[in-house]
């Protein structure tokens, strides 16, 4: 598929999704990337800012089969991967798939799934693939999971490893509307006259597929490499983080700088791109200094601080 198609497909999708969702154009815009690049979603903020809303919607509007998996701390691992179970009329066992075999799961509350729970998920987000009583199956692509979690909220939850959030391409937060937005979600309620919302599909799972592979033809240049790389680098030798971003996050950068490219209907990534898809690809993946929690400094302050401190290149350069 050529670019200038995926980010006309890319614009109808998100006009599809704003007829639903009122005032959010850039968590919008900023999801579908990630799902562009193929990568997985965290979605982190307060209850009823329709985190759900927006990836079952997605989901309609990709026309992907979608699953959604509550999590709580009684959930097993064979409740997300599937398991073995006996037939006694064939005399075998046969495995049933868990409702991670979709091409777009919902897990919900993640951060309510115990540790042993939430690494269930840790095969299938980073190989495609789940292994269970020795035997490894694969998912159909693609498979794309967004999760949700509740900043605020601490008893009964498990907080996520690093590990396990280095996985996530990049975090979104939808935030509180604004009195006119909220105004427009109540006027839409009424005339609806009913809770119940969805989308058509825009696109096919093919034409994801295709979307996702044209990336590839994004020019980068090397000096926005390099800006990358500097990024990277600079949040291990800030003297606030304790740890730094790996190399899977300035390759997650690139890829939404790519996405981001390519929705802004250009064939290459400049120096913005980079900046715009910088917070929600590394401040995720930063641990800072524990001193630091008196100050209430925030990883994502850190990054907006090291982008400016950081010498971004020309974009004539990035032609």
């Amino acid at each position: 598929m050529k670019l200038d198609r995926v980010t006309e497909r890319s614009r109808d999708i998100l006009s599809a999704l704003a007829r639903v969702i009122v005032g959010k154009g850039d968590v919008l815009e900023r999801i579908l990337a990630g799902i562009l690049a193929n990568g997985h979603v965290l979605i982190e903020d307060y209850p009823g800012l329709a985190k759900t809303l927006i990836a079952r919607l997605f989901a309609q509007a990709l026309g992907l089969s979608f699953k959604r998996l509550q999590c709580t701390p009684d959930l097993l691992p064979a409740d997300v991967t599937g398991s073995f179970v006996f037939d006694q009329r064939q005399a075998r066992f046969e495995f049933r798939p868990g409702p991670v075999f979709t091409h777009f799961l919902l897990a919900d509350e993640i951060n309510r799934a115990t540790p042993k729970t939430q690494a269930a998920l840790l095969e299938a987000m980073q190989e495609a693939q789940v292994t269970v009583e020795g035997e490894s199956f694969r998912l159909e692509p693609p498979f794309l999971v967004i999760a949700t979690q509740n900043p605020i909220e601490l008893e009964g939850t498990y907080p996520l490893p690093e590990a396990q959030l280095d996985r996530f391409l990049l975090r979104v937060a939808v935030g509180y509307p604004t009195a006119e937005e909220e105004r427009q979600i109540l006027e839409r309620r009424r005339q609806r006259r009913q809770d119940e919302v969805e989308v058509t599909a825009v696109v096919s799972r093919e034409e994801v597929r295709a979307m996702q592979g044209a990336l590839e033809d994004v020019f980068v240049a090397d000096v926005v490499a390099q800006y990358v790389v500097d990024l990277a680098q600079a949040t291990r030798a800030d003297h606030r983080i304790a740890l730094g971003a790996s190399p899977r996050g300035a390759l997650a950068l690139l890829k939404l700088a790519r996405a981001e490219a390519v929705l802004r209907g250009r064939d290459f990534v400049t120096p913005d791109d980079v900046k715009a898809m910088a917070g929600p690809a590394l401040a995720h993946r930063l641990i800072l200094q524990p001193e630091l929690w008196v100050t209430k400094l925030s990883a994502a302050q850190v990054v907006d601080d090291l982008l400016t401190q950081v010498p971004a290149p020309k974009t004539e350069e990035a032609r």
